[in-house]
């Protein structure tokens, strides 16, 4: 007789599971559901369990092992997630590239992963970057047979299940090791009702935003709906179609889809859950959104390495939309000073966190990933955030800023998010960054640029006029459009450049 397989019940109230078996149990349970759609293309759980038999048993004829990165470059697609999901059934690590790197830097992190195959878009095939390139769109011809099967492959929660590089934009991005206790994490704590979501995506799948509702969508069962490349109108267009239930966007892409004359005309009454990380979300927006589209809207602050995380209901916080929420049960979060110390709650120190949801450090870069790190009296790990951040007295955090983005003017602490919000309530500014740049008098001094039809010189001093002595900018430029990476964070160290040109 036989081996009897766990249902997909069984593994989702199990203390961890491989997503890789959720996918052949879900196969096996719900063959004709639609897994993913993308485009005019859609395939069934019992399609994308075949599937991803294919590329694991073609993996291990081709004599990849277990715990071997995998690279995958190229935008959205059915193809992108097949190769992931073959990667974690063969026991590899999916490491996912960013499309929007530079090819030198694509070439490192491809040398950095030890990634023996790179599974490619066309339109990338030509880069150089030192491995075998196996193309997406010609990956049927590499597969194995229909109907093969890997030979099992046992994971442990404390393997390596991706390998998810920084956003860096100069240099070599950092390899962030997510363990597979990280993801299940991410896919146990699904919401009631995960089974029937579908989940419309509209962020690219190399970035952490994206997998954090992808993965926990195809681990419960429910419909991934895949959009190649974000478009405001085109998002609005696809919910309606697919009825979509769950959505993860970046703040950029809200404020451009609150933006259409015409938003209030699409039908969004499916919405459940409508969630947002990786920038800056302005309260002004969250009591838009709360106000015009239906279902929850939830506020997720945390990083790709892990740490603490919290989360904001703002449709039932609306006094608190100012804040990223308060830490989610088993996160523990601190504020800490330059001295390494706990702050009193209400004073601004460095962000540190630490959950069941932590990397397990950064590939290769032992070095780096003790920068990372902060101890506590008992010796427990906290990763650094990265964050200037404060409490206040109900337990809700409040953001100041990037800590590197912190501007020291004159000895005075300058905070470049309290400048923008300033900038903003000028009617002629649409979109603005402030930078510190040098300063013969002060040693740093503060300067903006910014997106809108006023004038640079009488923005200037409109602002300079209203704002503290230290908070007064050096200098103001228009530009056609303030850079940010694919996730929405601006790119000030191209702004610096940018100034210093």
């Amino acid at each position: 007789m036989g081996e009897t397989l766990p249902t997909a019940a069984a593994l989702l109230g199990s203390d961890f599971a491989n997503l890789a078996d959720l996918i052949r149990a879900h196969g096996r349970e719900q063959a004709s559901k639609p897994a993913i759609h993308c485009e005019d293309v859609c395939v069934t759980y019992a399609e994308l369990d075949g599937a991803v038999d294919r590329v694991a048993a073609a993996l291990q004829r081709d004599g990849v092992t277990a715990g071997t990165a995998i690279a995958i470059l190229g935008g959205n697609s059915i193809a992108h997630v097949v190769v992931f999901l073959g990667a974690l059934r063969a026991g590899c690590v999916p490491a996912p590239l960013a499309i929007s790197a530079a090819p030198d830097q694509l070439a490192a992190m491809v040398c950095d992963s030890a990634a023996p195959i790179v599974f490619i878009e066309a339109e990338y095939a030509p880069l150089a970057l030192g491995t075998r390139k196996i193309r997406l769109d010609e990956l049927d011809a590499w597969l194995a047979p229909e109907g093969s099967s890997p030979q099992p492959v046992h994971v442990t929660a404390a393997d390596p299940f991706n390998l998810i590089y920084s956003s860096g934009t100069t240099g070599t991005p950092k390899g962030v090791v997510q363990p597979h206790a990280m993801r299940w994490f991410h896919i146990a704590r699904a919401p009631a009702g995960f089974d029937r979501a579908v989940t419309l995506v509209a962020t690219p799948l190399y970035s952490n935003t994206t997998l954090v509702s992808v993965l926990p969508t195809l681990g419960w069962g429910g419909t991934v709906v895949l959009m190649r490349k974000f478009d405001a109108r085109t998002f609005l267009v696809q919910a309606e179609r697919h009825r979509a239930t769950i959505t993860m966007l970046v703040p950029v892409q809200y404020q451009r889809i609150m933006a259409l004359a015409n938003f209030d005309r699409f039908d969004l009454s499916s919405f459940q859950l409508k969630s947002c990380s990786s920038a800056p979300f302005s309260a002004a927006l969250k009591a838009e959104i709360v106000a015009r589209w239906p279902g929850l809207l939830v506020e997720y602050y945390g990083m790709t390495e892990g740490g603490g995380t919290t989360v904001l209901v703002c449709n039932a916080h609306p006094t608190k939309l100012a804040t990223v929420g308060t830490p989610l049960p088993g996160h523990d979060i601190r504020i800490i000073g330059e001295d390494g110390r706990e702050v009193p709650s209400g004073e601004i120190g460095e962000v540190v966190g630490r959950s069941p949801a932590m990397m397990s450090g950064y590939h290769g870069r032992d070095d780096v990933t003790a920068d990372a790190c902060w101890f506590d009296t008992d010796g427990q790990r906290y990763i650094r955030h990265g964050d200037l951040g404060r409490f206040d007295n109900d337990g809700f955090l409040t953001l100041i800023d990037r800590k590197k983005d912190l501007i020291i003017s004159g000895g005075f602490n300058v905070y470049p998010s309290d400048l923008e919000a300033m900038l903003l309530g000028h009617p002629g500014v649409q979109d603005c960054a402030v930078i510190g740049v040098p300063s013969e008098q002060w040693g740093e001094a503060p300067a903006g640029f910014f997106v809108g039809s006023g004038d640079p010189a009488e923005i200037l001093k409109w602002y300079n006029d209203r704002a503290g002595k230290t908070q007064r900018l050096a200098a103001l430029r228009r530009i056609d459009e303030i850079p940010r990476n694919p996730i929405g964070k601006i790119l000030k160290r191209e702004l610096r450049e940018r100034y210093m040109d």
